[in-house]
């Protein structure tokens, strides 16, 4: 019998049906729900020695008498707009790394059957959050979403949100101080008032039952019940309606026979899934698949499949700013799709749910990561509590969301026993939320001969999946042909090449052996190079190089070449596609 390694495990089923459910900061679905937006444009304090908490500017003070005077005013301060970086906006905010205060104003009238919530996409890194002057919550991190029940805050009438949003970096944050791409600060995702009825569906999950294709499982939770709730679960398309009684918690789970066409690349198979109570119902379009290894094989729905992706920041190059909407999200994705790839890695922090969402319709499998990049404290009590929150964070709000095939964990970062003990909980935690997924992280610290590379990082033993990042011919020069490197990872699972690739300025052309030149046809041979080396990879199954668009980096000093652009694209930061692009184009292409 061979030895298997199956995430949708039969086993599982018991071990699922028992596990504490994510308790997350923000419900499930919000684009489902009765909201409203309050995106736009922002009133704005630039806050540079951050000291608007001890001036009290979340009470949006004025001088309300001859004599008394305020040393700061919304009113007559910056706009700045609601989803979106400060960076790009403002030439004088482009290195800007501290806090900024906003103001949004809006009227409500409460209503005694509701309840009202503020949700935010995502605000990078530490977020206060004041209303009517009164603080209702903090958050900390950049890349997802968060919200604070304020119905019992609200007036009737005006109100105001005051939001402190701060981006400095620190030693003991998430990334920590050095990490390569652009530190975006502010209100970089949509922020919504969602009401609800008094008892709501605030969280669910469907997907297909462990170790089923025929099988769903399905998991309700009802806020707001004291008492037993009737939950109805319905498929229309296939007949599909189950109804079931909550317990006290207001939380209630089952599995339900179902005839289902599976998503793939091929066929990205959505349905329409509702859950309805006596008092709230929600809908939302969900696919199902399984994800599995077997050996050092990757399986899509039982079948050998190969991962033909690229890596891809959120960032729109051409307007020099975080993506956050839909457009941005096909603009990105179609490029994607162009370059003929079945998967996409969405380095090196989570994506907007737009970019997860479209991608999902798209047939794109996806690679989702918390952003441990590099030189993280592990040695800090604080870190493993707040790289789990983050875990969860991300967790919560995809866990429906059948692209994503992989988490992971964390990118390049060094081994040592304090780290070693972190990752090894954040995937346990991982997998103790999902385990319907894979877990994975990228790897980089190897030992190394002349002709050969080895993998040794004692963590890559606790993943289901590997990742490997190597630039050979560029930060590693070739020391024999890449056709005889030999590649040794001693754990019978299955290896994606996360990272390879060299820079080149678009339009620079030159001697295609000649590096220092970063010119496209240098780019172009390093991609043959490390296509050519591909075979001497043991249970290689997908490949990720590095990167779909050129990105902005302070990392990146060459002014001649880089100007703090990393120039590793296969477009560039004017959407241009260089040699290497057509390179591995047809690579893909010769992949069934």
């Amino acid at each position: 019998m061979k030895k298997t390694s199956i995430v949708c495990l039969t086993v599982c089923l018991t071990l699922l049906l028992h596990l504490p459910v994510l308790c997350q900061p923000f419900m499930t679905n919000v684009a489902g729900r009765d909201i409203r937006s309050l995106d736009g444009r922002w009133e704005a304090i630039v806050d540079l020695f951050d000291r608007g908490e001890v001036m009290k500017v979340y009470k949006n003070q004025t001088a309300e008498q001859f004599g008394r005077f305020v040393e700061y005013s919304f009113d007559r301060g910056i706009r700045l707009e609601v989803p979106g970086d400060w960076n790009s906006q403002r030439p004088e905010l482009k290195y800007y790394e501290s806090t900024i205060w906003y103001k949004r104003d809006f009227d409500y009238t409460p209503s005694p059957d509701k309840r009202l919530f503020i949700y935010f996409g995502a605000s990078n890194y530490q977020t206060d959050l004041y209303l009517n002057g009164e603080k209702i919550g903090s958050h900390e991190g950049g890349f997802t979403p968060f919200q604070f029940e304020i119905g019992d805050k609200v007036r009737t009438g005006h109100n105001f949100i005051v939001a402190r949003v701060n981006s400095r970096r620190s030693p003991l944050s998430i990334p920590a101080m050095i990490y390569d791409w652009w530190n975006y600060g502010g209100i970089t995702r949509s922020v919504l008032l969602i009401e609800t009825p008094k008892k709501f569906i605030e969280d669910y999950t469907i997907r297909l039952a462990p170790g089923k294709t025929d099988e769903i499982y399905a998991h309700v939770k009802i806020a707001g019940s004291g008492t037993a709730e009737k939950a109805t679960v319905s498929i229309p398309e296939i007949g599909l309606s189950t109804t079931v009684s909550t317990d006290k918690n207001g939380e209630a789970e089952f599995t339900a026979p179902a005839r289902l066409t599976l998503w793939s690349p091929e066929n990205p198979k959505l349905y329409t899934v509702e859950i309805s109570t006596l008092s709230d119902t929600i809908r939302e379009q969900i696919g199902f698949r399984t994800i599995s290894t077997e050996g050092g094989k990757l399986l899509l729905n039982g079948k050998p499949v190969f991962l033909k992706g690229v890596n891809c920041h959120d960032e729109i190059p051409q307007r020099m700013g975080r993506a956050f909407s839909e457009a941005d999200a096909r603009m990105l994705l179609s490029e994607v799709k162009a370059l003929g790839c079945n998967f996409l890695r969405l380095t090196h922090y989570p994506a907007s749910e737009e970019m997860v969402r479209m991608a999902e319709r798209m047939g794109i499998m996806l690679w989702e990561e918390v952003p441990l990049w590099q030189q993280i404290a592990f040695s800090d009590p604080g870190t493993l509590d707040k790289a789990n929150r983050m875990v969860s964070e991300m967790v919560a709000r995809d866990k429906n969301r059948c692209a994503i095939i992989l988490w992971s964990v964390s990118n390049e970062t060094a081994p040592g026993p304090d780290r070693n003990r972190v990752l090894g909980e954040m995937i346990r935690h991982c997998r103790m939320l999902d385990p319907s997924r894979l877990i994975t992280s990228a790897f980089s610290h190897t030992q190394s001969t002349p002709t050969s590379l080895t993998l040794t990082d004692p963590v890559a033993g606790l993943v289901d999946v590997i990742g490997i990042n190597k630039y050979y011919g560029w930060y590693i020069p070739w020391k024999c042909s890449p056709k005889e490197l030999v590649w040794n990872v001693p754990f019978d699972k299955p290896v994606i090449f996360s990272e390879f690739g060299s820079e080149a300025l678009y339009g620079k052309h030159g001697d295609p052996n000649n590096a220092t030149e970063w010119n496209e046809e240098y780019q172009a041979r390093n991609y043959r190079d490390n296509i050519a080396m591909l075979p001497n990879i043991p249970h290689l199954v997908g490949t990720t190089p590095w990167v779909l668009f050129d990105f902005r980096s302070p990392y990146r000093m060459n002014g001649e070449y880089q100007e703090e652009w990393n120039r590793k694209g296969l477009i560039s930061d004017k959407g241009h596609r260089k040699m290497a692009w057509y390179v591995l184009k047809e690579y893909y292409e010769s992949i069934p």
